[in-house]
């Protein structure tokens, strides 16, 4: 997964990696949040999930201490990192402040 995710958030466009944890309820509240926020954005963001307790390493080597956890990525640089559950609107204009 290690390799394949820095390709993912090498992309040109915003990435928004979830990381996230089944057993999670903040997580559960934010899925669909996440899917309107892809429907709003389409192809100007790619949003990836990333389960925690299956990709402990890559949790760990971005200092993911809590879920869920958004990180955004352009480029394969860091923009943007918040904790906890954000509503639609926040993050699109999140997302938005680091478009072009």
């Amino acid at each position: 997964m290690k390799s394949n995710f820095k390709e993912i958030i090498n992309e040109n466009k915003p990435v928004l990696v979830d990381f996230f944890a089944t057993w999670c309820g903040p997580c559960k509240v934010l899925a669909p949040i996440l899917s309107d926020v892809k429907a709003e954005l389409g192809e100007a963001v790619k949003i990836v999930k990333i389960d925690v307790d299956k990709n402990q390493p890559l949790a760990s080597e971005y200092q993911v201490r809590g879920v869920p956890t958004l990180i955004l990525f352009k480029n394969g640089k860091q923009l943007w990192r918040q904790s906890g559950v954000l509503q639609k609107a926040e993050l699109v204009q999140i997302i938005h402040s680091f478009s072009p």
